[in-house]
């Protein structure tokens, strides 16, 4: 199966979360395009042409993807992620969502295949039966 995962990894503690993912996926036997993992390096980071390069790089990922993973760390959420997981919906791309944060909103949970509560669940999650979870937190 071919896994996109979708995380923000801006600090320690988003990438520490993200590393332990690819870990897990990898070991599982998936492919999986990560985006940390498949970082445009050339040209100016932040210029338009670097932008538009990783833009194209990513979208090209999530059309090749089955399904997208995503590292949610509550209301609080990398843009980009969200447009990953909002991208993939419209695709008809089932989105598992890691709930990792505290405040959640409506818009990534209602889009969602499932839900599921830390990094360790993705160990034992049956990708290929897919079961949903509905959120079952509250959501604004």
């Amino acid at each position: 199966m071919r896994i996109y995962l979708a995380s923000p990894f801006f600090n320690d503690r988003e990438c520490e979360t993200l590393s332990r993912a690819e870990e897990i996926l990898k070991e599982r036997g998936f492919s999986l395009f990560s985006p940390r993992e498949h970082e445009v390096r050339e040209g100016n980071v932040g210029s338009p042409a670097w932008s538009k390069e990783t833009f194209l790089n990513d979208k090209a990922a999530i059309d090749w993807c089955e399904v997208v993973v995503m590292l949610y760390w509550g209301n609080y959420s990398d843009s980009g992620t969200a447009w990953e997981c909002g991208y993939a919906y419209a695709t008809n791309k089932p989105v598992v969502v890691v709930q990792l944060g505290e405040s959640s909103n409506l818009m990534i949970h209602e889009g969602s295949h499932t839900n599921l509560y830390s990094v360790e669940d993705l160990l034992s999650y049956d990708f290929e039966m897919m079961p949903r979870e509905a959120f079952s937190g509250k959501m604004f």
